[in-house]
């Protein structure tokens, strides 16, 4: 009798450990059922490592292969492919900008989602993962290395400084004089410079040196025209910028997304620099480090930016084109080049670069002190140096959600308000295009334990007896 309730005992035990660990999780997925992000590349690889999803992503290439979208969902092969592969990792996984395999990565990612867009869009997602790191981090880097802020001197020549500071590093000091070289090399009387390498030097400076150095480069402040000109001419615009002629707004459009590369540089663009008026600073995120990175990175290609003149009461700028000729679509062309004329959050990023400040996301109009219970322990505050990058809000956006929710209707509606969000919205409003898979099992995994745990004293006591 004693053998038998010993058994049982164990039993329920075992059932217990299987109720409290829950299911194993299934590739791609952390414990918790959330389906972890990871490159395209990566996502490849798992998915090569399915049978199903492997033949499925080969369907849906061949698919994609000489047709347009319409054509590729009319064949119900193709559109099962693609349903398929939604639920794969292939999905939601994203690249780096500057990673090794980033071209692969980038013809990964396209060869999924440009079978799920409704033809010529826009504006396109960014395949790039979300930046987290602010401006402050650059000047905090760039004070370090140099020995001074990016806007230290009002008389100085910042633009001037920022040469010096490249010089002293090796790495910035070698490919910037790459690439002068290389821009500035003529090649025949017909023409002057090779476009092409130009553009490929161009690319490898602003991908291979710490922005710390690119940036001051690029957005230095100026109060003379002497150096307003100066950050004009940084990238050499006579050959990767100018031309003979200046090409239709949208037919540039068209070509850079005939390249991966360019493509992805262009949408990471408008994701990260497409004014936002329901932000403090006109940018999404209020990030202004995501605008000028994803700026700098359009540097290099047919899409290459730059400033228009050597205004220092304004700030310009544009690509090298114009909306002459653009017939029925000359609305669309004036919106496409107002995103880089007209942007308030690129212009403001600019400027707050140049002046060495940074977003400051506390009201401007506080709301009254509230006191508040006496805590018996504090979480102390991250340092300086350290970047959560699980968030892309600064934390003074954190704290100021934590006391809305700890206190409700006591504290007055302010514009930080609208920036608190349950986790459910986080999930869901913020990225929309990140899907989630939460496995709805752990609850009741949990509620079978509790009513199991209650047992184990009475089998206990059965066995003693």
């Amino acid at each position: 009798m004693i053998l038998a309730n010993a058994f049982c005992i164990v039993l329920f035990v075992d059932e217990i450990l299987r109720s409290l660990a829950g299911p194993p999780s299934p590739p791609g997925q952390d414990p918790h059922g959330w389906r972890v992000p990871v490159d395209c590349v990566r996502a490849n690889e798992l998915c090569a490592a399915e049978p199903s999803c492997s033949s499925r992503y080969r369907t849906l290439r061949q698919c994609l292969a000489g047709r347009d979208r319409n054509t590729m969902l009319a064949n119900k092969e193709c559109q099962a492919a693609l349903e398929v592969l939604q639920e794969s990792p292939l999905y939601d996984c994203r690249c780096k900008r500057g990673m090794k395999k980033e071209l692969q990565c980038l013809q990964i990612y396209w060869s999924i989602h440009l079978g799920l867009t409704e033809g010529e869009e826009f504006y396109e997602a960014s395949p790039y993962e979300p930046v987290t790191s602010r401006l402050s981090d650059i000047f905090r880097l760039a004070s370090i290395f140099s020995g001074m802020d990016p806007a230290t001197n009002s008389k100085s020549n910042h633009c001037l400084d920022a040469a010096k500071a490249c010089n002293l590093n090796d790495n910035c000091k070698r490919l910037r004089s790459g690439y002068i070289s290389t821009c500035s090399k003529e090649i025949s009387a017909t023409e002057h410079c090779s476009r092409r390498k130009c553009h490929k030097a161009l690319r490898q400076f602003f991908d291979r040196v710490p922005s710390e150095y690119t940036y001051r480069l690029l957005f230095c402040s100026c109060k003379d025209q002497a150096c307003a000109e100066r950050r004009r001419q940084t990238i050499v615009p006579s050959c990767s910028y100018e031309d003979k002629e200046k090409p239709n707004c949208l037919d540039l459009r068209n070509t850079c997304r005939t390249d991966h590369l360019c493509r992805s540089r262009l949408a990471d663009f408008h994701t990260n620099c497409q004014a936002s008026f329901q932000s403090l600073t006109s940018c999404p995120g209020d990030n202004y480090q995501a605008c000028l990175g994803s700026y700098a990175g359009l540097i290099g290609f047919d899409m290459t930016p730059n400033y228009v003149d050597a205004s220092t009461t304004s700030i310009t700028i544009s690509p090298w084109c114009s909306c002459k000729g653009s017939g029925n679509m000359e609305e669309e062309c004036e919106k496409f080049l107002r995103d880089f004329t007209e942007n308030p959050c690129l212009r403001n990023a600019i400027q707050a670069f140049g002046n060495g400040t940074d977003v400051n996301l506390s009201p401007k109009n506080p709301s009254p002190p509230v006191t508040l219970p006496p805590k018996t322990d504090k979480s102390p505050a991250l340092p300086d140096d350290i970047n959560d990058s699980n968030t892309m809000y600064d934390t003074s956006i954190i704290t100021t959600c934590t006391s809305v929710q700890e206190h409700g209707s006591k504290l007055n509606k302010s514009k930080e308000q609208s920036l608190c969000y349950s986790e459910t919205q986080l999930t869901t409003d913020i990225m929309p295009d990140q899907k989630t898979f939460v496995d709805q099992k752990a609850g009741g995994s949990r509620h079978r334990a509790g009513r199991i745990l209650p047992l184990v004293p009475i089998l206990l006591l059965m066995l003693v007896l």
